[in-house]
């Protein structure tokens, strides 16, 4: 599949992602943007200000991908976290008209965008370079995994079969590729029977069993992994921050 093909199934998902978000988050009061996410420090208002704010950045890195001259996805890192900290204490309305509004012109741009463009290259606040077309995918795991932090019934039962299974490998790539990695650990999922593998695996290595959401959650630090077995018994291991 070409970088065009799957930006076009991935802003499928991100359409539908976003359509589920804008509804859920339309009965929110001014209290409940106040109270405390399910991440540590910020309220609903960071979280959904994060939403809004990284839906602009993902419109700037498609404009640069699109007209060939560059922009940038923040000014820097702590221009992000000034942004989210300006805009979390605002009303409800204002808060969930931002994330609609930003998240639509997103949507937009990614509408607009030439074929060709997709295979462009990027540059993230963070220094790594991309092409294109991972901006929407990446886009979509910010709004599944921030629904869940914004603790208003999302869950990750919720997430939709193709996108853990696409964010699992991912995860697990990001793992076996940091300097310092995680004991090895077999990752087996009961809802599809994937098999994936954190380190030197062995048919004696260690395994985390359990519904494939479940284990993506707990990876993501989402989740303490109650509804996850090891086998042999025992607890899990620590998972390292990687989201």
């Amino acid at each position: 599949m070409d970088a065009a093909a799957r930006a076009a199934d991935a802003l499928r998902d991100l359409n539908a992602a976003t359509g589920v978000l804008a509804a859920t988050i339309g009965g929110l009061t001014d209290a409940a943007v106040r109270a405390p996410s399910l991440l540590p420090g910020w309220t609903r208002g960071h979280v959904l200000t994060h939403l809004a704010r990284n839906a602009e950045g993902s419109t700037r890195l498609l404009g640069w991908a699109r007209t060939g001259v560059p922009s940038y996805e923040y000014e820097s890192m702590q221009a992000r976290a000034a942004a989210i900290e300006a805009g979390a204490g605002r009303p409800a309305a204002a808060a969930i008209a931002d994330v609609r509004q930003a998240a639509a012109a997103l949507g937009a741009a990614a509408a607009g965008m030439p074929a060709g463009a997709w295979q462009r290259v990027v540059r993230y606040t963070g220094g790594q370079e991309r092409t294109a077309d991972v901006i929407i995918g990446s886009r979509l795991a910010e709004v599944h995994i921030h629904h869940v932090d914004l603790d208003i019934g999302y869950q990750p039962h919720d997430w939709p079969a193709g996108f853990v299974s696409d964010m699992l490998r991912r995860v697990v790539t990001g793992l076996n590729e940091r300097a310092q990695p995680m004991p090895a650990l077999r990752l087996e999922g009961t809802d599809s029977g994937q098999g994936l593998g954190i380190g030197a695996v062995t048919p004696a290595t260690a395994a985390v069993v359990g519904p494939d959401c479940e284990i993506l959650a707990w990876l993501l630090g989402r989740s303490g992994g109650g509804p996850l077995t090891r086998e042999p018994a025992g607890p899990l291991p620590a998972v390292p921050a990687i989201y």
